[in-house]
């Protein structure tokens, strides 16, 4: 991982990091489009995978947060997979799909399918990083504006015996750039925000870990 900004000598040592996942720890292996459109194709829906991925970020961009304040279990299942399920919608049409609506089974299949963690892959440079840290006695914690399949993700890709927390948006209530993420995960650690840094990839990594009192790293990745 190349930092945007290196450690400067009055920086004391953290006791615990807490890390973004997407786009810091784990990617996908094939875009998106190309799943939603191999997807869809089962379905009998014809969309081409380039015009998903070019719709995909500016339907992400303008979604209400991936956060479901006071709901649990079953409740914030069905909530997440509705986000989703909104998201889907916007994509398909905005690609040109030329659906008047879009099954629900489309929706579950598509849910249940970015769940695979084999669609995942860790970045070279992260395992060797983070038990190095682990090893070192730091401690460790996600923080991402995602949904409960990740733990399971981090589970399958062999990551998941390094953290001791998994701090999601849905579940959180909030998501960065809300503090109250990072708040939720440095309560965990039993770590004050002055003992902790955070390591993302996006400006809702910088401001969220700002508010929160924790000094920020962004990642540069290709």
């Amino acid at each position: 991982m190349t930092a945007t900004e290196a450690p400067a000598p009055s920086w004391p040592r953290p006791r615990g990091l807490l890390l973004d996942a997407m786009g810091t720890l784990i990617g996908l292996r094939a875009t998106v489009g190309h799943t939603y459109a191999a997807v869809a194709a089962e379905h009998g829906i014809d969309v081409a995978a380039d015009a998903i991925d070019r719709a995909f970020p500016a339907v992400l961009r303008q979604a209400p947060p991936l956060a479901f304040p006071g709901l649990a279990g079953d409740r914030l299942l069905q909530a997440e997979r509705h986000w989703w399920g909104e998201r889907i919608d916007a994509v398909l049409g905005a690609a040109g799909a030329g659906l008047t609506e879009v099954p629900a089974t489309l929706h579950h299949a598509l849910f249940d399918h970015f769940a695979d963690p084999s669609l995942w892959r860790v970045y070279p440079d992260v395992p060797a990083v983070l038990r190095r840290w682990h090893g070192a006695g730091l401690r460790l914690a996600v923080v991402s504006n995602f949904d409960r399949r990740l733990p399971a993700l981090l589970e399958g890709l062999g990551l998941a015996d390094l953290f001791e927390q998994v701090v999601v948006s849905s579940s959180a209530g909030a998501s960065k750039p809300s503090p109250l993420p990072f708040q939720m995960a440095l309560e965990a650690l039993g770590l004050p925000a002055s003992q902790v840094w955070h390591v993302g990839d996006s400006p809702e990594d910088r401001a969220g870990a700002r508010a929160a009192g924790v000094r920020c790293l962004l990642v540069r990745r290709p």
